[in-house]
């Protein structure tokens, strides 16, 4: 009887734990546990990969797949949608697009998004509210070659939620800081320049280009919770 990946992750995690297959061990190559399991290869695979993201399992091409030496947890963080977070606390929201305009990122852009010189992105800064008030203010740079050359409306509703739903991503860097409101900043929440605020750095590429960087900045008290 064929059996899910939920359930093939489970038994591999068994047979590890139980030290079947102790630490460094080679498994099974992918078609051995089709076989063993009557399943098509894709669900063996994501089974296996899904040990391999928590770092119970080691896979590397022409190489096999092994049990981990030294086995981690490892933390895996998804993009919020901005809009869920706020009403799962409990308040309305609201999202305005302020700017959207073609034009060529300054050099720490470029950088971020290891991009040629000259290039021209997709420039939108935003302002997300909670309850009626300020909640996020969203500075990014899309590029424009990515998705297919689509080019979305932002108006009504952010490129946050729609990359989230749209644009699967291959890699990405995220960064965490405390830093002074600048003008634009201190001017979407009306706050002074200076006052601190929780700042979200994000990049995300496929594997063939960049797709966009993002600075998030939160409303004065923000507080950032995650589950381990």
């Amino acid at each position: 009887m064929s059996r899910g990946w939920e359930a093939i992750r489970a038994d591999v995690l068994r047979r590890i734990q139980a030290r079947e297959w102790g630490p460094g061990a080679a498994i099974p190559t992918e078609e051995a546990l089709c076989r063993e399991f009557g399943c098509a290869r894709a669900t063996v695979g994501r089974a296996l990969r899904d040990l391999a993201a928590t770092g119970v399992l080691e896979r590397r091409r022409k190489a096999g797949t092994r049990v981990a030496l030294q086995p981690v947890r490892r933390a895996t963080l998804e993009i919020p949608v901005i809009r869920q977070e706020v009403e799962g606390r409990g308040q309305t929201y609201a999202y305005r697009l302020l700017a959207d305009v073609m034009e060529q990122p300054p050099l720490p852009v470029l950088l971020r998004l290891r991009l040629p010189a000259g290039v021209a992105l997709r420039h939108l800064t935003c302002l997300h509210s909670a309850g009626g008030q300020p909640f996020v203010y969203e500075d990014r740079w899309l590029n424009p070659a990515v998705p297919g050359g689509q080019q979305p409306d932002f108006a009504a509703h952010g490129a946050n939620e729609w990359l989230v739903a749209n644009m699967p991503y291959d890699a990405g860097d995220i960064a965490f800081s405390a830093a002074g409101a600048g003008a634009d900043d201190a001017a979407a929440f009306g706050i002074d320049p200076g006052t601190p605020l929780f700042i979200v750095e994000r990049t995300t590429w496929t594997a063939d280009t960049a797709i966009t960087c993002v600075r998030l900045a939160y409303m004065p008290g923000y507080r950032l919770r995650m589950t381990l």
